[in-house]
């Protein structure tokens, strides 16, 4: 099937590539339900992809400064498919969880003017009358110039899995959006971390997130921090083939920031994999501080490669910022970043989910309760 290039009310451009072999529904489970007596055709997996982008467009519009006819929009309806009444109660709260979340950017000076939202389908699976589909989004916003110093835009890449139910008769409901990756979600994702009840391990000393009056510079070091930015920024959604990927093995944030402190200068310490002393990356494995949150902290700090800032309105290009979601002590996810303004807003490139400058008022908008360690390297 050809890709199709649709367009929102919002003027936001829309892709549905569907390319994948749609399997017959279970005839078994189907009795009496005519939907799930057949495949699905090519229109109706054509919809599928539509009514994902309309759902995933609507989440980031509510973002937006000129979000007043977002507001208004009646929930998305695609020939033969529309959210289901469940889902449509849950966007609704998933919409105003997110003006939510755009009023404590806007109290923290960031905007967004203008987004492109694209989704493309990757996979369908059909069985019993229900379908699920595979789906990247890609989406782009453009900062609003509030300070004057913000870079242009800001990007990401999201996985979600997109359930459909038949209906008796014949067409298809949305009943859910589930997003599959690790890491901090998508800045459009109204989702919540759960806390968990764990043994506290702090390795680090967490970091003051409201921005100081007084912003403090980085001083010269021995890395290249340019090239470190420009690495991640090189290779933020374009994985590079000289490394293995761990996003289906805990998630590949950490490996990502080795690989830009490597290309910035770091040198390899050599020992055993699973001696947290050690750092070290070759063709069949590497060090468990290369790719695990927690050992990269462990290392950095002993080694003295870095050391923690009180802030992190601190980090200047090059430092490492990473964060403990539900509190537990046990550190979660980790970033570089790629691009400081001249009035001192750091911005963060990372992996799971594949982010290119984020902010961090942003990153703490979404999660004002979590614990931030800061690095400088």
């Amino acid at each position: 099937m050809k890709s199709k290039t649709f367009r929102s009310a919002l003027g936001v451009a829309l892709t549905a590539a569907v390319s994948a072999v749609v399997l017959p529904a279970s005839a078994a489970s189907a009795a009496g339900n005519p939907a799930a007596d057949s495949s699905v055709d090519g229109a109706t997996a054509t919809s599928f992809g539509r009514i994902a982008d309309a759902v995933l467009t609507r989440r980031t519009a509510a973002l937006l400064d000129n979000n007043q006819a977002a507001r208004r929009m009646a929930p998305p309806v695609v020939k033969n498919v529309r959210l289901s009444a469940g889902q449509t109660k849950t966007e609704e709260t998933a919409l105003s969880s997110l003006r939510t979340r755009k009023a404590r950017l806007a109290a923290m000076g960031e905007a967004y003017t203008a987004a492109d939202t694209r989704v493309a389908v990757d996979n369908i699976r059909v069985k019993g009358g229900r379908a699920t589909v595979v789906t990247t989004e890609t989406t782009t916003l453009t900062y609003k110039k509030i300070r004057g110093d913000e870079p242009p835009t800001t990007g990401f890449q999201a996985h979600h899995e997109v359930k459909f139910a038949a209906t008796a008769d014949g067409k298809w409901q949305l009943t859910g959006i589930t997003p599959t990756d690790d890491g901090p979600m998508a800045v459009n994702e109204p989702g919540t971390v759960a806390v968990k009840n764990a043994a506290a391990l702090p390795s680090a000393t967490p970091a003051a997130t409201t921005k100081p009056s007084r912003q403090t510079q980085k001083p010269a070091g021995s890395y290249d921090y340019a090239a470190m930015a420009a690495y991640a920024e090189k290779y933020w959604s374009n994985y590079n083939p000289a490394y293995r990927k761990f996003n289906d093995a805990g998630g590949d944030c950490t490996n990502f920031v080795s690989q830009a402190m490597k290309a910035g200068g770091w040198a390899d310490k050599s020992g055993t994999y699973d001696d947290y002393r050690s750092w070290w990356y070759d063709s069949s494995s590497q060090s468990t501080s290369w790719v695990g949150a927690n050992e990269w902290s462990w290392f950095t700090l002993d080694s003295q490669r870095a050391t923690n800032l009180s802030n992190v309105y601190d980090l200047g290009v090059g430092d490492v910022l990473q964060m403990d979601f539900d509190r537990d002590g046990s550190k979660d996810h980790t970033m570089v970043t790629s691009y400081r303004s001249s009035s001192g807003v750091p911005y963060l490139t990372y992996h799971s989910v594949n982010t290119y400058r984020k902010s961090v008022a942003s990153i703490i908008a979404s999660y004002p309760n979590s614990l931030y360690y800061a690095y400088r390297t």
